[in-house]
């Protein structure tokens, strides 16, 4: 090579490099969100909440003199139903808040300020659960619910930066690596949080004191290291269209995000075969607990356990689906695991009751296509995605997956009602799978990348 054409070539693979380097330390930064967030998840919703809140609603109906029933806002409410209701609760106030939020995120191209009020208000109700002491069930419930839609709209936020921090080679990987990350947090802290519970007594510590200080670590835990991806990411300037206005209605948002995705329908496409798989997942993940403790006779200690190990099996999971991406593709990858997830679900109407070692195998191979098919779900979306709208499409992207998925438990609960059998109740679920993997194999997938106006990777 001639000295003149070094000196041509050479300041932009510097500049190449510079970028990289940028690059690798927004990655590095973005990962730790999920590191983050994820306590909150396996710990807090997962495990120690619900039991704990509806504990504290028992109270404080025995404490009214209505066995059974509390009374917020003057409505009767049965003790069991409290939490479920707050869920639902935090979700619809998730849908007023998401769209709005991913439009003003586009529109102003500040995603990091609202990311932080996003993550600190749900840390700081997290850590506030410290105080759910007594008979204070309202004051549990409020929490949920603002923790939760703080969660859903910072999970928003975070998966809109992945198309901005990588490149469309990187994104499967990128992807994988976060939701491994946060597996990863939610494994370590789960055990440590464990160790407190079960041997609460040798700490000097009362069962309930050592659930609260459990939900509260998660708390301090996700407002902790939110502070990793705040130093490290930063904003994009935008080319603000005139007249914008970002401040309206979260549905009036919605409605005009749906009406342009429109103009994108294999985008559109893609969405409805996420919804309806997405949907089966989420509802393995709700029931496979009552499956356990209802129909395999199963102790409570090792229903945790089985938490315990899906979350590190998941870990495994994910990394591994993400490099089988890298050599057949997202999308074949993607219908592999949902095909391992309808073989997962025949397996486990087959499980023996009373034999922990069986439940423990089924949640290894839920934990093994899980992290995977969550992570190269949203690596594959974000290829699908115009620029400049990446947050308000992920507002829908993320509706899909925490404010939508009601239709599998609702064929769940109908099953066991009509049958009686958590057994066919559990396999009702593989049509999610089978109806998501035939949706999904429908998307040409290169040519949605292209008519969303992105490069399209070697292989997706």
């Amino acid at each position: 090579m001639s000295a003149q054409t070094m000196d041509e070539t050479e300041p932009g693979a510097e500049d190449g490099r510079a970028g990289a380097a940028a690059r690798k330390r927004e990655q590095r930064g973005w990962y730790f969100y999920d590191f983050a967030v994820s306590v909150y998840s396996a710990s807090v919703l997962t495990v120690f909440l619900g039991p704990y809140l509806t504990s504290v609603a028992e109270a404080a109906a025995k404490a009214q003199g209505t066995p059974g029933f509390v009374h917020p806002l003057g409505i009767p409410v049965r003790v069991g139903a409290f939490f479920a209701y707050s869920v639902s609760a935090s979700v619809i106030l998730a849908l007023l808040l998401m769209p709005l939020v991913g439009a003003v995120a586009d529109r102003t191209g500040r995603k990091k300020p609202l990311l932080a009020v996003a993550a600190y208000t749900g840390a700081a109700a997290t850590a506030g659960m410290f105080f759910l002491g007594g008979e204070r069930y309202l004051l549990g419930g409020l929490l949920l619910i603002v923790a939760n839609a703080a969660l859903s709209v910072s999970m928003v936020l975070y998966n809109a930066y992945l198309p901005q921090i990588s490149t469309p080679d990187e994104r499967d990987a990128v992807s994988s690596r976060g939701w491994a990350f946060g597996y990863t947090a939610g494994s370590v802290m789960l055990v440590v949080n464990l160790v407190l519970y079960l041997g609460h007594d040798s700490f000097g510590l009362s069962e309930g004191e050592a659930v609260r200080i459990c939900l509260a670590s998660a708390g301090l835990w996700w407002g902790a290291f939110a502070i990793v991806p705040l130093r490290r990411l930063r904003d994009r300037a935008v080319v603000r269209e005139p007249g914008a206005a970002p401040a309206v209605s979260g549905w009036k948002q919605l409605v005009a995000t749906l009406k342009d995705m429109r103009r994108y329908p294999l985008t559109l496409s893609f969405l409805l075969a996420y919804l309806i798989y997405n949907d089966g997942v989420q509802t393995v993940i709700s029931q496979a607990s009552i499956y356990g403790k209802q129909e395999l006779e199963l102790e409570q200690s090792t229903l945790i356990v089985a938490v315990l190990l899906v979350q590190v099996l998941a870990v495994a999971g994910a990394l591994g689906m993400g490099r089988l991406a890298v050599m057949y593709g997202a999308k074949r990858t993607i219908l592999g695991s949902l095909a391992a997830w309808a073989l997962t679900l025949a397996a486990g109407y087959f499980l023996p009751a009373r034999t922990p070692v069986w439940f423990f195998a089924l949640a290894s191979m839920i934990g093994l296509v899980l992290g995977g098919s969550q992570a190269l779900s949203r690596s594959l979306f974000s290829h699908l995605v115009p620029t400049g709208k990446e947050a308000e499409y992920f507002s829908a992207y993320e509706m899909s997956d925490r404010g939508l998925s009601w239709i599998g438990p609702l064929v769940f609960g109908l099953t066991y009602q009509v049958t009686g059998s958590y057994r066919d109740a559990i396999i009702s679920l593989v049509v999610f799978f089978a109806l998501g993997f035939v949706l999904l194999a429908r998307v040409p997938v290169r040519r949605a990348v292209e008519a969303a106006g992105n490069p399209v990777p070697e292989r997706i």
